[in-house]
This record gives structure tokens, sequence and C-alpha cells, in this order.
């Protein structure tokens, strides 16, 4: 299992690696401007795709474990909820795109915001293909569609840019490009772990389309609703303050702070690592077990990534002047301040795991819902006075708070009396 979660933080390693490598070529070519369209672009789009998609990327590898994973028409249910997701997001986005345009890309044709709605589909194709993978528990193709999903992006935007377009417009189109490319390969990798051949395009029990269940639609759409809360959560919480620093202040505020963010969020990457691995085994595991891994798993976590935060925060000046060049160099403070806010993250990364792989995603996302509410106030009154500083103290405080509610649920439900209680919290029903 160490292996495992080592093996998926090298790919989030080499994911980072490569959106840095994109954010520097964005940098250097467009600015700081471009930096904040670049970031705004990557997340909204995704936003909108899970939303519509009533949490399904969250509940696959729950339904994916056996025994569930071979229930009648699982997998024709699960492609109609995504493709009906995808087509509902799409439109949203197109329809909404001229308010879009006004708030977050004020010097953009809104045309050209318009287009970047194909990019709601593209993401989703892409995160269900990974997720699939997580849930079918191969680790090695997951590990290769996390890391290729930021270095696909590269090349794909060089290409526009040697045909001479550049601007918003190559960003829409090499996040397009990237997204379609590696979502073939995780979807072939689900086919091939599945055993089916032709791509799964054979249909029956053989492929992945056929005639939906509406039962078993309502039964991962309330598993994936329950969840879906905490992911929605967890992403405003992540990226509320890029939101809405980015309305407030603009996209050159916004490029230099969305630069220190995801330098800060490396040491997130050991508690998504250990969420990703654990979830999938956790579900198979009886609850003694289960919380018995869990509870062993907090204390290593929390020591490696406070020493791992101590030489990132040292570093922060000297990496960011060196990538991006003097006009980041305010990004080095929020970076430092946001490095302090990380220092729980692998803990709670294992909290996670342990509730969603006891079915509990509901109690995740109450404890995320909380820091939500924090985020919020302290946004709203930090950053129209302070900026991207306000912003990077009102994250660090979000993720202090909800970290350690996280790890305190873990203790408290994995403790043996709790252990000796039904498993299902109040108000969660069997999925």
């Amino acid at each position: 299992m160490i292996r495992s979660v080592l093996s998926n933080c090298s790919a989030r390693l080499l994911a980072v690696l490569g959106l840095t490598l994109a954010t520097v070529l964005v940098a250097r070519t467009g600015g700081p401007s471009a930096v904040g369209e670049y970031a705004l672009l990557r997340m909204l789009p995704g936003l909108v795709g899970v939303l519509c998609v009533l949490g399904l990327p969250g509940a696959l590898a729950y339904f994916l474990a056996v025994p569930r994973r071979d229930l009648p028409r699982l997998w024709p249910t699960l492609m109609a909820i995504g493709a009906g997701g995808a087509a509902v997001g799409t439109a949203l986005w197109i329809a909404a795109s001229p308010l879009l345009a006004k708030v977050f890309f004020p010097h953009e044709p809104v045309w050209l915001i318009a287009a970047a709605g194909a990019t709601v589909a593209s993401q989703l194709l892409l995160t269900l293909g990974k997720t699939s993978l997580q849930g079918l528990e191969d680790r090695r193709g997951g590990d290769v569609v996390i890391a290729a999903e930021e270095l696909a992006f590269l090349p794909c935007f060089v290409l526009p840019l040697v045909v001479g377009i550049h601007g918003i417009g190559a960003i829409v189109l090499g996040l397009g490009l990237a997204d379609l490319v590696v979502a073939v390969d995780a979807w072939r990798r689900v086919s091939r772990r599945l055993g089916w051949r032709r791509f799964g395009l054979a249909g029956g029990d053989l492929g992945w389309w056929g005639r939906p269940d509406k039962a078993l639609a309502r039964r991962v759409s309330s598993y994936g609703l329950r969840g879906q809360v905490g992911g929605l959560i967890t992403l405003l919480n992540l990226r509320l303050d890029v939101a809405i620093l980015g309305a407030i202040a603009g996209p050159a505020v916004l490029g230099g702070y969305a630069v220190a963010s995801k330098y800060a969020e490396l040491l997130r990457l050991p508690g998504t690592a250990l969420t990703w691995v654990f979830y999938p085994r956790l579900t198979k595991l009886d609850q003694h077990h289960a919380a018995g891994l869990a509870r062993r798993l907090i204390r290593p976590t929390l020591a490696g990534v406070v020493l791992a935060a101590i030489p990132i925060a040292l570093l922060a000046g000297p990496v960011m002047r060196l990538l991006y060049g003097s006009s980041f160099g305010s990004a080095v403070q929020p970076a430092r301040v946001l490095v302090a806010g990380m220092v729980l993250a692998g803990a709670s990364g294992v909290a996670s795991a342990y509730l969603y792989g006891r079915g509990s995603p509901g109690l995740n996302s109450i404890v995320l819902g909380a820091g939500l509410v924090i985020t919020v106030v302290l946004d709203v009154t930090l950053i129209p006075h302070y900026g991207a500083m306000g912003a990077a103290v009102a994250s660090t405080v979000t993720y202090l708070s909800t970290d350690a509610l996280l790890i305190g649920l873990l203790l408290r439900l994995s403790a043996p009396a709790a252990r000796r209680r039904p498993a299902v919290a109040v108000g969660e029903g069997t999925p």
C-alpha cells in the first residue's frame, strides 16, 4: 500500500511539473493576465461538469468495487448519467457565457468564452475515465492518466501557437485537445481492465452502452450527491478565492495568486494520493480493519507533511522568481501563507478515504460545509481590502479548520466504542 501511495504521489508530482511548465509558457507568452485566464478555464468548466452528473465521479469507486461492479446494467446506467450531465453542462455554459465573459473575462469576446463550453464535456470524459480506473483498482493506469492529464497540455498548447493562434484561444484549444487525448487512453485502459474488446462498444454485458436501470441510477445518484456536496465544497474551498479574486482584482492579480496557490498545493499531494489509493481498498475491508488501518496512518502522514512544509516555504521566493520572472514576486508571501494551511492535508486525506469507504460521504460533506462558510465570510471580508494576501489568509484558516475537523471525526468514528455502533451515520441511507 505504501508503494501504491508513493507511486500515486510520483504521478501527481509529474502532473505538477507539467502544470508548472505549462504555466511558465503561458506566463512568458501572455503575462499574469493569461495565467489568470488559464486558471479560470481549468477550474470553471470542470466544476460545471461535475455538478451536472450528480456526483458520479465520487460514486464510481464505490460502485465499481467488488461485488457491486457485477450489478446488472451498471455500466449503461453510469454512462447515461455521464452523457446526460455532459450535454446539460455544455448547454448551461453556453447560455451563461455572456455573464461569464463580463465577470471573469472582460477583455475577451463572448463567442470565444462560449466556445470554451466544449471543455465541459471533454474534462468530464477525462474525469470519469480516471475515476473508473480508481474504482477498478488499476493503480498503474490511474497514475499514468493523472500524470498525463497535465503533461499533455503543454504540446497541445504549443500546437495552436505554432499555427498562429494566441491568447485565450490557444488556451481553450490546448485544454480541449489535451482532455481528449488523455481521455481516450483512460477509457482504453478501462476497457482492457474489464476484458472488453472493441473498446467496450459491443453493448449488452460487454460494453458501456445499453438500457439504463432507473432504480440503480437513483442509488448511484443518492450516493453521488451526498459525496458531491463534499467534493464541490472541497473544490470551492480550494478555488473560491480564485474566483472572487479574479472577479474583484482582475486576471493580472489573479495570475500571481494562482501561481502561489499551485505551489503551496504541492503539500496536498500526499493526502490526495492517500484518498485515491485507500478509498477503494477501505471499501472492501470490514469496519475493524478499516478503522485500525486509518488510525495507524495519522501520525506518519502528519509528520511527513510538516517536515516537507519547511523547505517548500523557504524555497518559495527563489522558485517563483526563477520560473516566472520578477513580475511574479508578489506571489511569494501568499505562497508561504498557503503552505502553512496545508500541514494537516495528509492526515485529512486519510480521514476522507475512511468516510467514503465506510459508506458515509455525507459526513465528509458536513465538515467541508462548515469550512465553506468560513471561506465565504473571510473571502468577502479580506479580499476587497488585502487582495491576494487576504485570499491566502482566508484559505489557510479554512484549510486548517476543515482538516482538523476531519481528523477529529476519523479519530472519533474509528475508536473501538464507535466501531461497535452501526456504521451508517444518521441521515445516510444505504446506497
